[in-house]
């Protein structure tokens, strides 16, 4: 990607500035959150579901637990599996769609089944299975949500390379004597790595979604605080009917917040990866 291009994707519209300040913020409050916390988050007291005050400005939880400090350590559980969830789904699907685009034959079509095995299935209900089979934890929910999304960016990293494979310059090359590796490396992974970055921005934002859903579900790891298990005990605490709106909005907002950000990002590097989604808004 050219640098400038990249500049004034990121910073040239409302759209990128929007993306960038928002993920950055939420980057930032994954990493220092802890630090900022003004209580330990996982602490209880007396104080159940009291309303926003100067000792607690975004009110407590039904244990008397800040919801300040939960939503800032909390951050860090969210931010995690969206990206590390993501790049497990990036790696395994391009090199399932490098593999199938490139060789063809027996290899494309056994991994093309795969592949839409993975599409056909809904999503949302293997990762409740994949997540009550497994003990929960954090590293089994990034294994979860990223072995069970990757089956998109296969789909699409095999479409380009079925492209690529016939352009003269890779022709060239196997006709000089270059192995297939070779090949993959010097000429067929580069142009596909535009749209593969583009991709997984998005795939961040379904990550982070399916995080929340599933904490929300009680499948997350119990002993972390996120942004889905504090929704989740909100509601098994029925805040929202006890009228406690500090508890429950917060979270969601977030949440929304990011993954709207992300979106945003996505949809960008989509753009300079596709010029003629640019054409199809100017007509």
């Amino acid at each position: 990607m050219s640098r400038e291009r990249v500049k004034d994707l990121l910073l040239g519209t409302w759209r990128g500035r929007f993306g960038i300040t928002v993920l950055g913020l939420a980057i930032f409050v994954a990493i220092f959150g802890p630090l900022l916390a003004p209580y330990d988050a996982y602490a209880s007291s007396t104080d159940v579901l009291q309303p926003p005050s100067w000792s607690h400005p975004l009110g407590t939880t039904e244990s008397g637990s800040d919801v300040l400090s939960q939503l800032l350590v909390g951050a860090r559980v969210s931010i995690v599996v969206g990206f590390a969830a993501a790049l497990i789904s990036a790696v395994l699907g391009s090199l399932v769609g490098l593999a199938g685009g490139y060789y063809g034959g027996w290899t494309d079509r056994g991994l093309d089944a795969l592949e839409n095995w993975f599409l056909v299935i809904p999503t949302l209900p293997l990762m409740i299975v994949l997540a009550r089979v497994l003990e929960p934890s954090l590293t089994v929910l990034i294994a979860v949500i990223g072995l069970t999304s990757w089956a998109g960016t296969g789909r699409i990293v095999r479409a380009q390379v079925l492209t690529l494979r016939e352009r003269a310059f890779v022709e060239r090359a196997r006709a000089l004597g270059a192995k297939d590796g070779y090949i993959i490396r010097t000429h067929i992974l580069p142009n596909t790595l535009p749209l593969i970055f583009a991709n997984t921005v998005l795939i961040v934002a379904v990550a982070i979604l399916s995080e929340a859903a599933l904490a929300f579900l009680g499948l997350g790891d119990p002993t972390r605080i996120s942004w889905g298990t504090m929704l989740e005990n909100a509601f098994s605490s029925s805040a929202p009917s006890a009228g406690a709106w500090w508890y429950v909005i917060p979270p969601g907002l977030c949440i929304t917040m990011v993954v709207l950000a992300v979106s945003v990002l996505g949809y960008l590097f989509e753009e300079y990866v596709n010029p003629r989604l640019n054409e199809a808004e100017a007509v």
